[in-house]
């Protein structure tokens, strides 16, 4: 163990160059195991959780990267995170709370070609929003809409009257 600290480094800031480089080297090929035992999905229309994810494992490796945390207890703690995420997401299709806790609800903003601008107001959208959004799905205008919905990957969805 006395040769593996000596390889990475202890945990402070003033490890040498070369050390830094082996850790680069652990926490990348590390970072690309965790990401494989992960959902696919973890990496593409990022949700809070998968947000928050990417935002945790990248602060903490960098840590044990440049010295400023152990190593093997961050590369331990960061497996833990990625356990738990990859639970989340196992139980969000099978459960409304954890479903809604992790990857929140769609929004209605349009009904029968009448916007609600409180629901619009609320998820933070404007008119010019709307109707850009309208026109990226192929509508000229509010009133040929029957529902449109923020939905929770935070693309709108714009279904047309008569696309039933």
């Amino acid at each position: 163990m006395e040769t593996f600290h000596y390889l990475i480094g202890e945990q402070t800031p003033h490890i040498a160059w070369w050390q830094m480089s082996l850790r680069a080297a652990i926490i990348f090929f590390y970072a690309v195991l965790l990401y494989r035992m992960a959902p696919r999905r973890s990496f593409s229309n990022l949700s809070a959780l998968d947000i928050v994810i990417t935002v945790v494992l990248g602060s903490s490796l960098s840590r044990a990267l440049t010295g400023n945390a152990p190593l093997l207890p961050t590369l331990i703690a960061t497996a833990l995170v990625v356990a738990l995420y990859t639970g989340m997401t196992a139980l969000a299709p099978r459960s409304k709370l954890v479903s809604r806790m992790a990857k929140g609800r769609p929004i209605r903003l349009v009904k029968d070609g009448k916007a609600d601008w409180r629901a619009i107001r609320a998820a933070q959208l404007g008119e010019h929003d709307i109707t850009e959004q309208l026109r990226l799905n192929g509508v000229r205008d509010i009133s040929e809409v029957e529902e449109a919905y923020l939905e929770r990957n935070g693309d709108i969805s714009v279904i047309a009257k008569g696309d039933r």
